[in-house]
């Protein structure tokens, strides 16, 4: 099995750690495995360096700092499997071997990334590479990096080019937990996730795999994340499985607005909870919810509206917080998923050709990583085409 191993900083953040990680990769290889490896920063490395530049250093200057703590890193770990008898090296901007190429954006030049890594995955049988994660260069040599989580885009990225069978992401987490095991008791590792449901918790906080990573991830390569104390590349952890994909869905019915307006409806605690339970007590289903300062949108199917605008006039005449209640029909709801999470701006790109296109937009209702938009029935398929052409 071929495999590439990124060690996070708190995995190489002392002499003890680093030879844990030294040991779980020489065993993989005394077991016929063939590992790459991708290594952070030794610690908080980066950040302290960056605390340090206290001038305006420009670009070049700054990732050629930064970079040094990654440089180190590759050196102990390379160091430490050369005591255990394993035939390694360290790469990193500059070598030769380098595999990780930007343009002049700053972009990864795929093409010749691609072509640099397979070169690479072709010495595994003889040699273990131990790569600076977070780094690049550009075609002049100059450092360039891959921004904030580029160790784990490196792993990814380098499983994908070099037909890795799996991508072992070694951090000072179990895995993917239930909840914060910090914040919350009897938090559990779920064993598998899928990168939609990773990619929206990573857009919220979940710092397991930064979501630039999961980019790079595709439906035959396996991600998985295990704790540094395991102490074996091949097992345990969380298991992310599939890929990203944009999609793009027209919901096939009309939908309806129905929105309760009220002068303190934001100051007055659970009411957004009571009047879903109205509507969810007498089984319909709620496709989306919006508030403003002094009102609350559901949206339901049209064929239902009658019926939710009767059960939330009642709370109405019950509650002195609600004023009244109103029904919109025939709007078109268009749900978009970007299947890339680095590229920023998704609910711009939804909105902008349909703005342009003076096409009316009811409601934008955003997540991490989709868009829900919703327009006129009459206007559906054009501004379905509109996305489309974008996407």
């Amino acid at each position: 099995m071929r495999v590439v191993a990124k060690f996070g900083g708190t995995s190489l953040g002392s002499g003890d750690r680093i030879n844990r990680a030294a040991d779980s990769i020489a065993k993989a290889v005394e077991q016929g495995h063939e590992v790459a490896v991708v290594a952070s920063a030794m610690g908080n490395t980066t950040d302290e360096l960056l605390d340090e530049i206290e001038y305006e250093a420009d670009d070049a200057d700054r990732a050629e700092i930064v970079s040094m703590g990654e440089r180190t890193s590759v050196r102990m770990l390379k160091g430490a499997l050369s005591a255990r008898g394993i035939d390694a090296i360290f790469l990193e901007p500059g070598s030769d071997e380098w595999p990780i190429i930007t343009d002049e954006y700053g972009e990864v030049d795929v093409e010749e990334t691609k072509k640099r890594a397979h070169a690479l995955a072709g010495q595994l049988k003889d040699v273990v590479p131990v790569i600076t994660g977070f780094l690049a260069q550009d075609h002049e040599g100059n450092v360039t990096t891959l921004g904030r989580g580029g160790s784990d885009t490196s792993a990814v990225m380098m499983g994908n080019y070099m037909d890795a069978d799996e991508v072992v992401i070694v951090t000072d987490v179990e895995g993917v937990m239930t909840g914060d095991p910090r914040v919350v008791e009897g938090a559990r590792n779920v064993g598998k996730i899928t990168v939609d449901e990773l990619r929206s918790l990573s857009f919220r906080g979940a710092e397991v795999v930064a979501p630039s990573a999961l980019a790079y991830k595709d439906a035959d390569l396996s991600v998985r994340v295990a704790h540094y104390q395991h102490g074996d590349l091949l097992t345990g952890g969380t298991s992310i499985e599939g890929e990203f994909q944009s999609l793009i869905d027209l919901q096939e019915n009309p939908v309806a607005c129905v929105t309760v307006a009220g002068r303190a409806i934001r100051n007055s605690p659970g009411i957004l909870a009571e009047l879903s339970s109205a509507i969810g007590d007498a089984g319909i289903n709620i496709e989306a919810n919006s508030s403003g300062m002094d009102s609350l949108t559901f949206y339901v199917d049209e064929d239902d509206a009658q019926q939710v605008e009767a059960l939330l006039h009642d709370r109405i005449v019950d509650d002195e917080t609600l004023s009244s209640v109103t029904v919109e029909d025939d709007i078109a709801v268009i749900r978009v998923t970007a299947g890339d999470p680095s590229k920023p701006n998704l609910a711009f790109r939804v909105v902008e050709p349909i703005s342009d296109a003076h096409v009316h937009i009811y409601d934008v209702l955003t997540s991490a990583t989709s868009v829900s938009v919703f327009v006129p029935w009459d206007d559906r398929e054009q501004a379905l085409s509109l996305i489309q052409d974008v996407f």
